[in-house]
């Protein structure tokens, strides 16, 4: 039998000294837990849209379908290939650089669109118990200062990351306990008697569903931090998938429980639910809850998408000077920076758009991490895999299948609501991605050939 085999580090990562392996099963859990998830903040406009039965369903569902498989797949590829750079180093490998450029950029496009939501939703809550916060210009402001505060806790390096994660996760989650024994031990209250109850297609709300439910693969980008990645993170990966799933339906239920109607359900709704049913510091405390869930979710998000800068710059395809870290912590300070411009930019457009944005181009990234599970399967069969996939290749190739093919149901809802907040302009942006990530790889290219030009005259 030919003994397992270290994989080889992609071109620019091994000429970088190896990170202190700092992050641990807990702290990666809990910053994982706030990449995808952050509590049930969010979920609103899918009750509203659905009602309870169907939300219900569909958040019992989606995770079965959508997270599980994409948790298997970082599981073993994390776990074979623990490098900074994550995704964009499985794509590399199996299908070459240009698709391994596409990988990365996809993913930080995404990243564009989604950041600018937390700071949105951090505000929503403020303004239930600060009014003027939800005045735009103060929102914005509010939202700059923020991002400037994950970036800067991130300077300090990954393990300060998760290890505030695990504080931020106890904050965020005592609220909805109480909330969940109050609201089974109290009176039924329904605010909205009369209102019709929503019952549209699987589809309305999907989206939001599914933003709510990704983003498993966002914490392999620190791989080079995580001790003994090939057990860690496979087990945090599943334990991480019940405790959202938990998270979000206990809730939903206990409210459901009380009467309060799901056409009651508007931003801040998790706030007035608990006044209702547990009194008005409880409602304090899920509004406090929010922000807490808004900035951790931005925290932790901030942490994973600094290293795809840092990796690219590396290899070429952007400036060098992204690659700068800190003598001190090893973070990629100057992408913290520059990421931190960006998503401070993309402020204030409408979090309908930015949501669908967000799951499609994720999506074209996704895709191609589970064509990357297969080649690499086929290509390079003798790496080290501390956690497979079960079934062989054909488990590997069953695993994509239905997460890809629920992406495409959900884009028939984007497709049908094209005109709802600007949603016209969803195919264009994407288009407009996709043809930077191939002019980025085509500048390269180009530089390359002109290097070796003049080199040889």
């Amino acid at each position: 039998m030919t003994a397992p085999v270290t994989p080889d580090l992609p071109p620019g990562a091994g000429s970088r000294p190896p990170p202190r392996k700092a992050v641990t099963l807990g702290p990666l859990i809990a910053a994982t837990y706030f990449i995808v998830s952050g509590g049930p903040f969010g979920l609103e406009d899918l009750i509203a849209a659905t009602g309870y039965p169907r939300a219900i369903a569909i958040l019992v569902v989606t995770p079965i379908i959508w997270s599980l498989p994409v948790a298997m797949a970082v599981g073993e590829l994390a776990a074979a290939y623990p490098d900074d750079g994550g995704y964009y180093v499985w794509v590399r490998r199996a299908l070459g650089p240009f698709w391994g450029v596409q990988e990365a950029w996809l993913s930080l496009a995404a990243s564009f669109f989604d950041l600018a939501i937390y700071p949105a939703l951090f505000t929503r809550y403020l303004a239930q118990l600060w009014p003027p916060a939800a005045i735009p210009a103060v929102s914005i402001v509010i939202g700059i200062g923020l991002i400037a505060a994950a970036t800067a806790l991130n300077m300090r390096g990954a393990r300060a990351a998760t290890d505030a994660s695990v504080l931020l996760g106890v904050v965020l989650l005592t609220p909805f306990v109480a909330l969940t024994l109050a609201a089974w031990i109290g009176p039924v209250h329904d605010p909205v008697r009369g209102a019709a109850v929503p019952n549209g297609p699987l589809f309305a709300g999907l989206s939001v569903a599914m933003w709510n439910y990704m983003g498993w693969d966002n914490a392999s980008t620190i791989a080079g931090e995580v001790d003994k990645p090939g057990r860690v993170y496979p087990l945090a990966m599943f334990v991480t998938v019940a405790l959202v799933t938990v998270t979000y339906l206990v809730p939903v239920l206990a409210v459901a429980h009380t009467g309060i109607l799901p056409s009651a359900w508007t931003d801040g709704t998790w706030a007035l639910a608990g006044s209702l049913i547990g009194g008005s510091k409880l409602g304090v405390a899920i509004a406090v809850a929010g922000m807490v869930s808004s900035g951790g979710m931005l925290m932790a998000l901030v942490l994973s998408y600094s290293r795809l800068p840092l990796v690219l710059a590396k290899d070429g395809y952007l400036p060098h000077w992204l690659a700068k870290t800190s003598a001190r912590t090893g973070a990629p300070w100057v992408a913290l920076i520059v990421c931190g411009v960006v998503y401070s930019a993309c402020l204030g457009l409408g979090f309908k758009r930015l949501v669908q944005l967000d799951v499609i181009i994720y999506g074209g990234s996704l895709a191609l991490e589970f064509v990357a599970l297969v080649v690499l399967r086929i290509k390079e069969p003798d790496v080290a895999r501390p956690y497979r996939v079960p079934g062989g290749l054909v488990g590997a190739v069953l695993i994509g299948v239905v997460p890809m093919a629920l992406l495409v149901f959900s884009l028939t809802g984007v497709a049908s609501g094209a005109s709802d907040e600007g949603g016209a302009w969803v195919p264009v942006l994407v288009v407009a991605v996709v043809l930077v990530g191939c002019a980025l790889y085509g500048v390269h290219v180009l530089r390359l050939r002109a290097s070796r030009v003049s080199t040889k005259a």
